[in-house]
């Protein structure tokens, strides 16, 4: 026999079936929405008026194809039932976006940082300057807006809204929730950013119909190096890992990396790296804290017009990437990986090194190389994660709110 308790579980577990489905597909029909989720149309029926009547919905009129019939009425979500704000934080800028609860864009700006200045306190002063100009802009209340999703290059800690490690502050930690508490009352998440990265690939081609897809790996590479896996389980959820892919030891010839340890992928292949490489510097030197894209460009116009040494640089940052990547499909199995960042307009250059690192797998020599793919749009995916991410956690709240409020 079903408690109260539990049948309060089962309708919140629903609800958020109906919810989701949205999400991925769309505004969608009664019967749309039970053949995605499963469930009764009754059920779907009796959810759906809950949340209509709850402002989570609304519903709308979809015109008929043929040129008969009634319109066909169909749930989406409520756009002003909330609202989101991303920050995207990089080496050389910060972008701050505004979504509406439907998944909207309503606001987006950057503003540069200087990346000499490593200290936090500049940085978290105009971080919350910027999130207050962020809700002004579109005359949001900040009580309105129910999550602040963060994103950075590094390690974080998404339990305590915390930036444990990154290529800008070092081991300097900034702590998001103690910062924008008690004005702002929003939900702080924190992710890294190839997750993001990740996560967005996977439901890109999930949506594009790639058959037999069980997982998908991102490679961002730039001024730092990420990896973010994507896997679905049999039940078709999808769960994103960030690991410290960049920061792995790859070799024992002493080059000196941001982290302070010795041999990382990150040495030999993030921009500094390369540079040290192509102008002969001694591999203990401490890194550069930034290489800008210009200066990137002459070494590979050099390497493609077949200077030796920075043509070695950037075969040796492929080579790095390429043996990171073969243990990762030796603990993995092969998955489609796709190439993003700054990094992909030198995938060239850095192509034959990869190729012949990966080709140091088992796994690779009797199965084949992975799919490789480039997509250089990295901030389209982080903030399409960010979106996908961010709304799912408001759906969860509003159902967990109502629940409390009835």
């Amino acid at each position: 026999m079903l408690t109260k308790s539990s049948t309060e579980l089962v309708r919140q577990q629903n609800s958020a079936l109906v919810l989701a489905s949205l999400r991925r597909h769309g505004p969608l029909a009664h019967t749309d929405i039970s053949h995605h989720t499963g469930l009764a149309s009754a059920t779907v029926s009796v959810i759906t008026a809950e949340l209509e009547k709850a402002e989570v919905l609304e519903r709308r009129e979809q015109q008929a194809s043929a040129s008969r019939g009634r319109p066909r009425v169909i749930f989406g979500q409520r756009r002003d039932a909330g609202y989101l704000a991303t920050v995207r934080i990089s080496s050389d800028m910060v972008q701050y976006s505004l979504a509406d609860y439907g998944g909207t864009l309503l606001d987006r700006f950057e503003e540069p940082r200087n990346h000499a200045d490593t200290a936090t306190r500049p940085f978290t002063e105009a971080f919350v300057a910027a999130l207050d100009r962020l809700a002004d802009r579109s005359r949001i209340d900040r009580g309105q807006v129910l999550v602040v999703s963060i994103s950075s290059k590094g390690l974080v800690d998404p339990l305590t809204a915390r930036l444990v490690w990154s290529p800008v502050f070092g081991a300097q930690q900034v702590d998001f929730a103690a910062l924008l508490q008690p004005p702002w009352r929003a939900k702080i998440l924190i992710s890294n950013e190839t997750l993001l990265v990740a996560h967005a690939m996977a439901l890109r081609m999930e949506k594009a119909g790639v058959r037999d897809l069980r997982a998908v790996a991102a490679l961002s590479l730039g001024h730092s190096i990420g990896l973010g896996i994507a896997r679905f389980d049999r039940s078709g959820e999808l769960s994103v890992t960030a690991p410290n892919f960049g920061h792995m030891l790859n070799s024992s010839d002493g080059k000196l990396c941001r982290c302070g340890a010795q041999g990382c992928i990150e040495a030999s292949a993030g921009f500094y790296g390369i540079l040290r490489t192509a102008f002969e510097v001694p591999p203990d030197t401490i890194p550069a804290k930034f290489v800008p894209l210009a200066e990137m460009d002459k070494i590979a116009l050099r390497a493609r017009q077949g200077h030796r040494m920075s043509e070695y640089a950037f075969r040796q940052a492929g080579l790095a990437l390429g043996q990171g990547l073969s243990r990762v499909v030796s603990l993995y199995e092969n998955m489609p990986i796709a190439i993003t960042g700054p990094g992909t307009r030198y995938f060239d250059l850095i192509q034959r090194g990869l190729e012949e690192g990966l080709a140091q797998s088992q796994q690779v020599r009797l199965f084949g190389a992975p799919p490789i793919s480039v997509v250089p749009e990295e901030a389209t995916l982080v903030l399409e994660g960010h979106l996908d991410r961010a709304l799912a956690e408001m759906d969860h709240d509003v159902i967990a709110a109502r629940a409390v409020g009835e």
